[in-house]
């Protein structure tokens, strides 16, 4: 039975979480502030993910997922009654793989829980194919996927795990048009249901990241993105 780590300091939001979780037989691991959830998530380090919320006493969320993105690679999905873009953007900066406005319907929840769960399974397990070349490039990027590193002009980019699926699921679709349900479904693993935000958040940092190589992720309105050279 796999563990969820709930992180919130509404005794509310956790109930409502946890039995979402229970009917779909997770274990479920509660925590009410910052310290409380690094104290649960170091008892528990076969912790298959953690439902973090932002706003907490004693230690913010943002602490808390720096903190654990020290040692451990397990999905996050941050949570916030807040929609500005900028804390999506702090999360991503910090490491979260995914992140939810509150109010939020649990069944989406608990189906990006899985999805996150299942990816990074496969992740874990899985090697490049045979006959697959491990480094992909384009122009000045260059992907080598089994070291999972990242050059732009021979100089090392940082990027968090969904960034790097991402970008590599861009290049291997250079040139075809995807529109935002393709990229959800492929990158993030589960059905669109309207919320871009993921996507274009994603997006946007990873384009700053990449520098001048970011000029190839072109957006097509009301649609999605195209990798290409232009």
């Amino acid at each position: 039975m796999e563990k969820i780590l709930i992180v919130d300091d509404e005794s509310r939001m956790r109930t409502l979480i946890r039995d979402f979780l229970k009917r779909d037989n997770f274990a479920v691991i509660e925590a009410a502030n910052g310290q409380e959830a690094l104290d649960r998530f170091f008892e528990n380090p076969d912790t298959a993910l953690i439902v973090l919320d932002v706003m907490m006493p004693i230690k913010n969320g943002y602490e808390v997922l720096k903190e654990v993105r020290a040692s451990s690679q397990v999905p996050v999905i941050m949570l916030t009654a807040r929609s500005d873009e900028v804390d999506a953007l702090n999360g991503y900066d910090f490491g979260a793989d995914d992140y939810v406005t509150k109010p939020f319907s649990p069944k989406l929840l608990v189906a990006r829980i899985k999805a996150l769960i299942r990816r990074n399974e496969m992740a874990a397990g899985s090697s490049v194919a045979e006959g697959e070349h491990d480094i992909i490039e384009f122009g000045d990027l260059k992907v080598d996927q089994s070291a999972h590193i990242v050059t732009v002009s021979d100089e090392n980019v940082n990027l968090s795990v969904k960034e790097f699926e991402l970008l590599v699921y861009f290049m291997k679709n250079a040139g075809i048009a995807l529109s935002r349900e393709q990229i959800l479904s492929s990158v993030w693993d589960y059905d669109y249901y309207g919320d871009a935000r993921t996507i274009d958040t994603h997006v946007k940092k990873l384009r700053a990241k990449l520098g001048d190589c970011g000029k190839y992720i072109t957006t097509i309105w009301g649609m999605g993105y195209k990798f290409e050279k232009r």
